[in-house]
């Protein structure tokens, strides 16, 4: 397993990360996406281990709580301290039906923080992230929470998740001016589907230091290649389509995948890990599993080395559109020139 350095901080995590979505049980979507018990959980994350993975990725809302606590009873059933698995959990989605249990308020926040610790069985938090921004709470007061937060030894480090590159950057400035402790790390989707990350959030994430996680890699298993294009097939995107492939622009994307998956004896959900692996801004690729083999056919992928003639291709046929007409380009990049 290799290994990067997580924004500023001197953390170092591994390439490949385990996502704890599919872990414990309960209604509406986490009916479909999760389900794990304790025991089933233990053997996915005892594998990760043995491969090299020391970051396990969670949030309060999944399984309204539940996945927490999975997590919490298989790092006790292990024995793992934070030397061998780190955690990163999350706050701002709704965890009750009370007017506070929502969103990036200070009050939410620690009450948020106080429950997922007893939920984790740790006295502190590794990596604890903003779940989305909240447009009710004003950016500073919810820093200004975290950075007590790190003061009193309960958060290590924090990141936040799907922030746009104008949020990343008023983040850095409050947190510059005010000599807060920065936010570490952006975890974002990013996939041969969905490149749009490029054209702002990578720049203003490498301009700034911070670290990019990343979520649902294989397009909630669309880049699996187990889903036809009629929409048949096995797996959770028979229920819920997130997050949302447009499948006739993926399916080129899918054929190119198969082809170099079948040159390297592999599996297209490992060609395109490893495409993402093979983007040096990436530090740490998010990957879930509801069995042993399908975890461990993903953390093959760390193994995969695609020649420069496939990159080519798969960068090729997944090239997102530039966020504005192409005839407004000429103009962008006369300018860029003469300034």
């Amino acid at each position: 397993m290799e290994y990067s350095t997580l924004g500023r901080t001197g953390l170092r995590v591994s390439r490949l990360s385990l996502g704890a979505m599919t872990f414990g049980a309960g209604s509406g979507i986490w009916g479909d996406i999760a389900g794990l018990d304790s025991d089933q959980a233990t053997r996915l994350v005892a594998m990760a281990v043995e491969r090299g993975v020391n970051l396990i990725d969670t949030a309060d809302v999944y399984s309204q709580g539940r996945s927490e606590e999975v997590v919490g009873q298989v790092l006790n059933a292990l024995g793992l301290d934070e030397s061998r698995m780190l955690v990163a959990t999350k706050v701002r989605l709704r965890t009750g039906p009370g007017h506070n249990e929502v969103g990036l308020g200070r009050s939410h926040i620690m009450r948020s923080v106080e429950t997922s610790l007893k939920r984790i069985g740790r006295d502190h938090i590794d990596l604890f992230q903003l779940h989305d921004r909240d447009a009710l709470v004003p950016l500073d007061e919810t820093l200004r929470v975290l950075d007590d937060l790190v003061t009193q030894g309960k958060v290590r480090h924090i990141g936040v998740c799907n922030f746009s590159a104008a949020d990343l950057e008023r983040t850095f400035a409050i947190t510059s001016r005010t000599d807060r402790v920065h936010v570490a790390s952006n975890q974002v989707h990013y996939s041969l589907t969905s490149r749009d990350i490029e054209h702002e959030i990578m720049p203003v994430a490498a301009t700034n230091k911070m670290g990019l996680l990343v979520w649902s890699p294989l397009a909630g298993g669309y880049l699996s290649g187990k889903y036809a294009q009629n929409g048949e097939g096995a797996g959770r995107r028979t229920k819920l389509d997130f997050p949302p492939v447009d499948r006739v622009r993926a399916e080129p994307i899918l054929a190119v995948l198969r082809e170099v998956a079948g040159e390297l004896a592999a599996i297209p959900a490992q060609v395109a890990l490893a495409w993402i692996l093979a983007r040096a801004p990436i530090t740490s690729v998010i990957v879930g599993a509801r069995t042993p083999e399908q975890l461990a056919a993903n953390l093959d992928a760390q193994n995969l080395r695609l020649t420069s003639e496939q990159l080519a291709r798969l960068d090729e046929v997944s090239a997102t559109p530039l966020p504005f007409p192409h005839w407004m380009q000429r103009f962008h990049d006369r300018d860029r020139v003469a300034g």
